[in-house]
């Protein structure tokens, strides 16, 4: 008897909602989308996946929000006390650090493998862009949020970073400027930058994570080059799941992994505060940005810096746009020049990582 109660109030309480909100096109939508299923299909997950840990990111960054206090005399401090006297605040504090390196990670994931499996092909290509900018955007909240515990490791990266934006030719200065609030990295610039973390990147990334999420939704997920052909040869069967409550609770099943990984890191590994930052002291041996940065760190190392930051420039513009180079070769079937690219791309990305920190620093 428990179980038709429990129907006859959910679906009483499914008509409440509908007659008020209008559900009517969300459970067309659910009723009827479609999502491939193939050998590769694993790899759809990676997009859920780097969502959840996005929400992370905004619900421990508010619980966090309560207690922190921008300024350069109470920054640390602050955080300090969020980690040593706030329940839980050590735990809190350690998911938000730890996800937002599990959002990049998996960010990065997703967009390699959105590119190896061919899912930017038309009509995705401005799905493929959204992508790429949300990228962006998880590093840009990376290297703001990096500085906000006002730290001495958090200063001096903060130093070097935003040198090398007053290395671009012609606005460099006006540049290094807007991101410090002046020429030197002082509490103008603490400031700035948990103004762009709180409030222009959240803004920002919504809007364009609303539009990336719509433009799924009306377009699907695609197939891999692979399996259409295998499908239209006859060598496979055309199969799809529904997307609910199939791949909606697989994806859930995802989530819930993420979030063990995510407290387990954050269990056994709680993130330091450090000391805190003081400007009279010299930088200490082997400094380097976060982990994502650190090929490029390492790249400036062996060109001219103002070479390299032009080359990053264009091959980022490249990579966004190479969707619409990507044709077909003359027997019809995909160019593998470009995945060809895409591995060269994650073998020099791995490499220049590791030789980052293996090498001794500078």
């Amino acid at each position: 008897m428990a179980g038709p109660n429990k129907t006859g109030r959910s679906s009483q309480l499914f008509d409440w909602l509908d007659l008020r909100l209008d559900l009517s096109g969300i459970k067309e939508l659910l009723s009827h989308k479609r999502v491939p299923l193939h050998k590769y299909s694993y790899w759809y997950y990676f997009g859920g996946i780097s969502l959840f840990l996005f929400l992370v990111q905004v619900v421990t960054g508010i619980l966090l929000l309560l207690y922190y206090k921008p300024t350069e005399a109470a920054a640390y401090e602050s955080v300090q006390y969020i980690m040593t006297q706030v329940p839980f605040g050590w735990l809190i504090r350690s998911i938000h650090s730890w996800s937002a390196n599990l959002f990049i990670f998996f960010a990065i994931v997703h967009m390699f493998s959105v590119f190896m499996l061919k899912g930017y092909r038309r009509p995705r290509e401005v799905t493929w862009l959204s992508g790429f900018g949300l990228l962006l955007l998880a590093m840009a909240f990376g290297f703001s949020g990096y500085l906000l515990p006002w730290n001495q490791l958090a200063y001096l990266a903060t130093n070097v970073g935003t040198n090398f934006v007053g290395m671009v030719p012609f606005i460099g200065d006006w540049l290094l400027k807007l991101f410090r609030g002046g020429t030197e990295v002082t509490e103008a610039t603490l400031t700035r930058f948990f103004g762009f973390h709180v409030a222009i990147l959240p803004g920002i990334t919504t809007l364009l994570l609303a539009f990336h999420l719509i433009l799924i939704q009306r377009q699907g997920m695609s197939r891999p080059p692979s399996i259409e052909e295998a499908i239209q040869a006859g060598k496979i069967k055309r199969l799809e799941i529904p997307f609910f409550p199939n791949f909606f609770y697989r994806d859930m099943l995802a989530w819930i992994l993420a979030l063990g990984l995510l407290v387990l890191l954050a269990s056994l590994f709680p993130w330091e505060i450090g000391t805190k930052a003081d400007i009279l002291k010299p930088a200490p041996p082997h400094i380097r940005p976060e982990w994502y940065f650190v090929f490029m760190y390492q790249t400036l190392k062996y060109v001219p810096k103002t070479l390299g930051i032009f080359g990053f420039a264009a091959v980022g513009i490249i990579w966004a746009l190479l969707p619409f180079f990507d044709f077909k070769s003359n027997d019809g079937k995909p160019n593998r020049l470009y995945t060809m690219i895409g591995l060269a791309a994650i073998i020099y990305m791995a490499l220049l990582t590791a030789l980052g920190y293996l090498a001794p620093g500078e």
